[in-house]
């Protein structure tokens, strides 16, 4: 599967989503372009932790040394998508043969097109929270260590619920709430 960089920024969104790649549910791909793109975004909300944000971006490649796509340089040119800086997202799927890319921009990557090339599009919300369904107490723990960790660095603190529905995934944060579980 390939990560966008909308999900590799915002911090706790990224940490949901690689904490239950930890549990084997997935493995994780991106190119070194949607690498750079995490770098940028955050660098525009946060120019302050430039030292601590290239620690985390090495600390990602160590713990997924192979989730590092290598794009051909004309791999774009062919692609047609509505944003043109997308491509390349679609390239790196393509590239990796990842069957999906998880995005919060579900728009920006229409389903005709990908099924040419066998992706599909999903937002992290459904595609968690189908992991959840299918195998709940892994895909609870890993939300929790790192809701909890935010958690942590947040006064007032808020509840997991809140993190969850801040971080674009409402419904895996209903599901959880249902089952009492991380609460």
């Amino acid at each position: 599967m390939l990560v966008d960089a909308c999900v590799l920024y915002p911090t706790l969104l990224r940490n949901i989503v690689l904490g239950v790649a930890r549990t084997g549910a997935f493995t994780p791909f991106w190119s070194a372009r949607i690498i750079e793109e995490w770098r940028r975004a955050a660098l525009r909300t946060h120019p302050e932790q430039a030292a601590a944000l290239a620690g985390e971006i090495a600390l990602t490649g160590v713990a997924w040394p192979e989730a590092l796509v290598d794009v051909p340089p004309d791999a774009e040119a062919a692609l047609s998508l509505p944003d043109e800086n997308d491509r390349h997202v679609l390239a790196a799927a393509i590239a990796t043969d990842a069957d999906l890319i998880l995005t919060l921009n579900l728009r920006d990557f229409p389903g005709r097109t990908l099924a040419r090339y066998g992706v599909r599009v999903e937002h992290p919300d459904p595609f968690l929270l189908a992991l959840y369904r299918e195998g709940g107490a892994p895909v609870a723990a890993a939300v929790t260590a790192q809701t909890d960790a935010a958690a942590a660095a947040i006064d007032p603190v808020p509840d997991q619920r809140a993190l969850l529905k801040k971080s674009r995934l409402p419904r895996l944060a209903k599901a959880i709430a249902g089952r009492g579980a991380g609460i």
